[in-house]
Parts: C-alpha cells; structure tokens; sequence
C-alpha cells in the first residue's frame, strides 16, 4: 500500500531517470508517492529531448495528463490540458512529447511493463476491458459537482471513470472564497496535484505542484480557497462518497517512564486543541470557515453552535468527556461503559485492505465498501509524510 502523504511540494522530491519502458528520448521524474507492493506510482516527469514510443501495451493503467508542452497520439496533437488513460492490456497508438513537455504520469494495478505490438489493433489481454481515451480537456466546460455536500462554488471535468470499480480522474476547480469546516472521509483513497491557485488546509497549503495522497478513511478537512480559486487534478480508487465530521477532538494519553523532563514518571495527556494554532490561520481565512459552518446550520437546521478556531475556546475534547460523565451519571452507571454509548466498537474501527484482491484476474475491481454498507469512522491517523516547504502542521483538524 502506498504511505500517507501530506502536501508535499514536488520541488521536495529529487529526480530520477523516468522509467518509460521502450522509448526514444530523455526524460526525469518525481516519485510523488509510489506503492512497493504492485508497482502503482504518482509521477511528475519533465522531457528534455523529445521522446517516443510505438504502439503497445502498458502493464498497468496508466494515465498522462499534459501540464505544459505537446502531446502526439497517434496523429492526434494537443498541447496543454491534454489526457490520455491506456487501461492495462488493451493497445495503444504510438506516442510522442515534444522537448520541455511536462506531464502528470500514472500507474495504477501494475508496474512500468511495456510490451511493443504492431499496432493498436494488437489483441487485448484476457480480462482486459475498456478502451483508449484522448482528450483535449482545455476544450471541456465544467459542469457542477453532482454530489450532495459541498459548498456552491466547486466545479468538475470528468476524465475517466472506471464503469465497474468507479475510480475516476477528475480535474476539480473551488472559486474564491468556497470553504468546508467540516472534516471528511472516504471509503477510497483520494490524492491530487495543484495545477493552479492557493487553498489553505490544516497540513498546510495547496498552491501550483503541491501533493498529497490519502488513503481510505484517512479524515481531512478544514478547506478555504484563496484569491484566484485553485485547481487540482483529482484520482480515487472508487467512488468517492463524503461522510463529514465537525467539532471533532483528539485526545492521547500514556504513563511517561523516562521521558517526561523534570518530573516523575506521571500520566501525561494532550489533545489537537492543545496541538492547535489559531494563529496560523489568516482573519479572512477564519471569517470564510465560518462562512462555511454557518452555510451547514442554516440548509441542514442543526444547532451545531458557531465555527470556533481549533487550539481557540473550550477544549471540544473536554465538553465530550464531560457529556459522557453526565450520561453515566444519569444512567446510574457511575462511570461505567457499559451504562450508555460511549461510540462503536473499537474493533469495528480497524483499517480495511487498501485494495480488494488486485491479482491477475481481478486488478482494478475497486473498493469493498457499497452504498447500504454500515459507515466506517474515519481512521485515527498519525502524522504523514510531509514536506518540508509545504508541510505545516498545528493540530487543527487532525
């Protein structure tokens, strides 16, 4: 599985040789995130020369979307904006990119493999199923976001989606001033580049190269797109439903033994409020958070209380021990787990296989996880890979 990673910036990556089985020409590439185990990899690869291969067919399904520069496909030129998804076994026309062409390049449910065939009417793999897909995406209109949530003020360009798994690429543009205070996990990874703008995020901030890859159930949130909006080029490995957490805590606590200066070994305990900077976001920042939280009060008709910036105000970690003390009390518990809710069974938390079974006959089927399936909690996750230019991190949201 590949390793959580938030908001690097790819100018924190060294290069290496790009590994573009088959071709003519020189080219280097950024490892934004890889998985060891089957070979899927995120990559930013820049041409130095031009460069070319003949038809064959890829590994794995594979994607090149054109960041600057030209790309021939087969007699097809486009330039920036331009996509191509070669799904795993089924052939593909030749293709070229000119010399300075900088490209987004995916592998997914398999490795680098190449194999040359005569053309693209080469047979297919067994199992192999849909077909080529070119696209000049400069050229598509966005369309509104079709699921139920967000903020108005999001916009989308489908580029693929897979018609048995739903993974699907997607270029997704915020304008301006959309925010979310909510936080949100997903029964699929999600992971994006931003090909344009500025938004502020609890890990940090989104602006041109900057990248994360977050696995299932991993939570996030705390969005505010800055002037001039921002763009980002979008994957899942299934479809993406949005299951929302607000005045959210974490609490941590453990018996130091040698490590706690100055004192005795002692309990020791800290929340993300304790984590927490409210200094690290801007006034307008903060005032469009609260846009946010009162845009969800108002359609949804929940007293949820105003937007209060994390490591600001009470504690939300202590109201809800102290509500559940209260219960106990009621309940005639005195204190204990059994006398009321205290939440779901931790086993029932536990992280799920990143992938169903990826083997030979089965890659690319998608996530386990069905509409009508019981919800899982978002993951308890500890601090990612980060980067060092655009990795800050205060405790808000995590």
């Amino acid at each position: 599985m590949r390793p959580h990673v938030e908001l690097i910036h790819e100018d924190d990556y060294i290069w290496h040789g790009a590994e573009l089985i088959g071709g003519e020409g020189r080219a280097s590439e950024r490892r934004l995130s890889v998985d060891e185990e089957d070979g899927s990899s995120s990559l930013r690869v820049d041409f130095h020369t031009h460069w070319g291969r003949g038809p064959g067919i890829h590994h794995a399904n594979t994607e090149y979307y054109v960041l600057d520069g030209v790309l021939i496909y087969g007699e097809r030129v486009i330039g920036s904006g331009a996509y191509v998804f070669a799904p795993k076994g089924v052939p593909v026309d030749a293709m070229q990119f000119t010399e300075g062409t900088k490209i987004l390049h995916y592998r997914e449910y398999g490795d680098a493999g190449f194999d040359p065939v005569a053309g693209p009417d080469a047979p297919r793999w067994d199992g192999a199923r849909e077909d080529v897909i070119v696209l000049d995406t400069a050229a598509m209109p966005w369309q509104p976001v079709p699921n139920a949530g967000p903020m108005p003020g999001m916009v989308i360009k489908y580029l693929h989606v897979d018609p048995v798994s739903g993974f699907y690429t997607r270029l997704v543009h915020a304008q301006e001033g959309w925010s979310d205070h909510r936080l949100a996990h997903h029964p699929c990874f999600e992971e994006a580049y931003t090909t344009q703008g500025h938004m502020e995020y609890n890990f940090g901030t989104l602006d041109l190269g900057t990248y994360f890859f977050r696995p299932a159930r991993v939570k996030h949130g705390h969005f505010t797109t800055m002037e001039g909006g921002a763009t980002w080029l979008l994957r899942s490995d299934g479809q993406l439903f949005n299951w929302y957490t607000q005045n959210e805590w974490l609490r941590w606590g453990g018996d130091a033994v040698n490590w706690r200066p100055g004192a005795h070994p002692a309990r020791w305990s800290a929340s993300s409020h304790d984590l927490g900077d409210p200094r690290s976001r801007s006034a307008a920042d903060v005032a469009d958070l609260a846009k946010s939280a009162a845009y969800f009060r108002e359609r949804e008709g929940l007293d949820l209380g105003d937007y209060v910036q994390h490591g600001s105000g009470t504690d939300p970690s202590l109201i809800a021990i102290a509500k559940a003390v209260d219960l106990a009390t009621l309940a005639g518990g005195h204190g204990h787990a059994h006398a009321f809710d205290w939440g779901a069974d931790p086993h029932a938390l536990e992280h799920p296989h990143e992938r169903t079974d990826s083997g030979a006959h089965n890659w690319g089927h998608g996530r386990s996880w069905t509409e009508g399936d019981p919800i899982p909690a978002p993951i308890l996750s500890t601090l990612p890979v980060r980067s060092r230019s655009r990795g800050r991190w205060d405790g808000d949201g995590m």
